[in-house]
């Protein structure tokens, strides 16, 4: 497993150097929105507009989340407690503002953590909701087809390591980084069920504490957004030589329709 004080699972943090920004379990709550203006960066990025991305959740223990449908939310199986009947985690979307008075919050009903997760790669996990959210999915990945190019990051986490939760979603673009200059930034990658993105020489832009579980995406060959990973850990926040990294959706794509028919079921 890896080393919980060197390697950050991007749940929410309460302090720039709190105990929880660096445990491999998120925070048991999601911090307060900062406001009223937002900063101007993922990190590094820019304020996203009111519908750009409209299947983005913000899940209430402090992490992201996309609609896989309407009422089944794909995140991270960092950000749940294993798998059963929960219907303790709140659902907010379909605005940008988290204080927005027409924000969509729906409860779950169940959580369904990948098999076998024990802290290293298979980082994925099925939210079932209490009723659907009236709000365009995002499809996966289910080639490989898709992890290579720029893709957008997005989520209301920290703009700066150990920084604070953000009011307003926020997005930015990342780079493909290859699996051999990875692994020689994270010895630790599991290469087969991870993928990894960020500016390596300068840093600067990275997903960060409470953006775990949100999707990295692109276009597909239709024009139309794709997910191809699931925000998972890294060394730190946008720093040189450390890209974020992510689960590899298209490696579980099978697993992940089975297990929400199940859910479905």
């Amino acid at each position: 497993m890896r080393n919980p004080w060197k390697h950050i699972k991007r749940a929410s943090a309460l302090g720039a150097v709190a105990l929880a920004a660096f445990s491999l379990t998120p925070g048991s709550a999601s911090a307060a929105p900062t406001g009223p203006e937002p900063s101007p960066s993922v990190v590094g990025g820019t304020r996203a507009a009111q519908g750009e991305f409209p299947f983005m959740v913000r899940l209430s223990m402090g992490c992201g989340g996309a609609l896989y449908t309407q009422d089944i939310v794909l995140t991270a199986a960092h950000c749940v407690d294993g798998s059963g009947a929960d219907t303790s985690i709140t659902a907010t979307a379909g605005v940008v503002d988290l204080q927005d008075p027409d924000a969509i919050e729906v409860k779950s009903t169940e959580v369904l953590q990948a098999p076998g997760y024990n802290g290293t790669g298979k980082d994925w996990a099925l939210i079932k909701l209490a009723e659907p959210i009236d709000q365009p999915t995002l499809k996966i990945a289910d080639t490989t087809d898709y992890n290579e190019g720029d893709f957008t990051i997005a989520g209301w986490g920290a703009d700066a390591e150990g920084g604070d939760q953000q009011r307003y979603l926020l997005k930015a673009t990342v780079p493909f980084v290859d699996d051999a200059t990875c692994k020689a930034a994270y010895d630790e990658l599991v290469a087969d069920e991870e993928l990894c993105a960020g500016k390596v020489d300068e840093g600067g832009v990275d997903t960060c504490q409470g953006d775990s579980g949100g999707p990295m995406f692109r276009k597909d060959d239709s024009g139309q957004w794709i997910q191809v990973g699931i925000v998972s850990w890294g060394e730190g926040c946008a720093r040189p030589g450390k890209p974020g990294v992510y689960t590899e959706v298209s490696t579980f794509a099978e697993d992940i329709k089975a297990a929400a028919t199940q859910l479905d079921g």
